[in-house]
This record gives C-alpha cells, structure tokens and sequence, in this order.
C-alpha cells in the first residue's frame, strides 16, 4: 500500500466536438507532469465538450481516444481518468473511464444524466457503481450532475477519495462549491472536483473552480475563476484513518437500499 497519493488535476478549456485538437492539447499537460505523479484527472467529456451530438462525435472502447489514454498512460506511467462519449450496443454512454500504465481499463456510466440539458433522452444511464483499487487507495469516481445526489455517493464501500468530473457552468457555480465540501464532509473522504473553464458552442460559459477537499471538509487546492492549467496534490492515508478513528462519524450512518431507475 502505498502512503501517499500524487494527483494532478487538469483544468481547461475544450475543442467543441474535436477529439483530435483535444487529444493534443492534453498530450501536452500530461507529458510535462512529474515523474511523481500517480493519477491525473481530466474533465467530463474531455474530448469534445458536453454535447447531445452523441451519434456525431462516439467512439468505440477501442477508438482513437482510448487508445490514446492507454498509450499515453503507459508512457508516461501514470493513470489517467475522465469521461468521453462512448457508444456500444446501439446506445450512447457519458463514460468515466479509468486507465492505469499496465494498460488495465475500468469504467463508469454516468448514473444521474442532466435532464435540464436533455442528456437523459440521448445518453443511456448507468446503474453499477466503480470502485477503483490503486496503488492501495480506494477511489470512488462520479461525473458532475451525479455531486447533486448525496445518497449515490454515501461511503458505503470505505473509500478514501470521492472523484468528479465536470461541465459544470458558472450560473450554477455555487451550488458545486458547496456540494464538493459536503460531499468530503458527510463521507469523511478527500472529495476532488475537476471542471473545464471557456465558452462552449451553445454560449454556455464555465469558470472551473476544480478543488481539493480534506475528510473534514477543508480546501486543500482551488483553481482561481477562469484558470487553465494543471495543479498536483499529495493525499495521506494517514489523514484519513487518524479522524476516522477520532471521530467515527461513519458507524453512524443510516441504512439504506437504492433501488435501481
């Protein structure tokens, strides 16, 4: 099991529907982490921007953007996630997906789809949660709308890092200050948030604020308003098993069963 956890958090703007311009671009970020890095996260739809084009712009599981992720993971020996447009079995997927350097590849359908956008009417929803076991960390990723829904993301599991992914935009920007803190605090887990910044081609407009936040709900990292660019954090276990065993907030949970849509 390994301490310490080195994640890198990518904030950008997005090539609208450009798979290939923004494959580019993040080739860039990701070859210039250091060596010391373990995960580097990128945001929701990180090749192509939030779009309900979905029959215009999926890929496969074996498409040139997995590919890509996989190479690269591999090259640079680190593990990438984030989530692209994926289309299998006559449906269209708002994938998470999760790609470590020995090529091994787990993923997550995005459950709660952005009715106010009309995603649910395009995307097919997932039902199965991911856990990701690396490097002795347990990580629970999620994609944006999914921050709003606490009982999906209740820590269940004993995870020690709840991730999101995001096209989150800045009219609703409080609500996901607010939402990422609660979430580390209610699960006493890091929670980390990772949104885009720019305009997309609907005129929709994101400012980021990507933030890392401690098991008692303290910021560790923010990206300022509008910032693109790269910033790296070191997660301690010890952190986390110190005031869980202090506080114990966890045993006190209520039960409960979700029930599938």
């Amino acid at each position: 099991m390994q301490e310490k956890l080195e994640i890198a958090l990518i904030q950008s703007d997005l090539v609208w529907e450009n798979p290939e311009q923004n494959r580019i671009h993040f080739t860039h970020y990701i070859e210039n982490l250091p060596e010391t890095v373990d995960v580097v996260l990128l945001p929701e739809m990180f090749s192509t921007g939030f779009t309900m084009h979905a029959k215009k712009v999926a890929e496969t599981m074996q498409g040139k953007t997995i590919t890509w992720l996989q190479e690269l993971a591999a090259k640079q020996h680190i593990a990438i996630s984030g989530s692209l447009v994926i289309t299998e079995n006559d449906n269209y997927y708002n994938r998470l997906v999760f790609v470590e350097p020995n090529g091994n590849l787990s993923y997550y359908n995005k459950r709660h789809t952005f009715t106010f956008a009309g995603e649910d009417k395009i995307y097919t929803a997932g039902n199965t949660k991911l856990i990701v076991n690396y490097k002795g960390w347990k990580l629970y990723p999620l994609v944006c709308y999914d921050l709003r829904f606490p009982v999906w993301a209740r820590n269940t599991q004993n995870y020690d890092v709840l991730l999101y992914v995001a096209n989150w935009p800045q009219s609703r920007i409080a609500a996901w200050d607010s939402l990422l803190k609660a979430r580390a605090i209610e699960n006493m887990s890091y929670c980390i948030g990772v949104n885009r910044v720019g305009v997309d081609a609907l005129n929709n407009n994101y400012c980021g604020h990507s933030a890392v936040y401690d098991v008692l709900g303290n910021p560790i990292d923010t990206f300022k308003p509008n910032e693109s660019g790269v910033k790296i954090v070191t997660l301690n276990k010890n952190h986390i098993d110190e005031n869980r065993k202090r506080f114990q907030f966890l045993n006190d949970m209520d039960g409960f069963v979700i029930k599938e849509k």
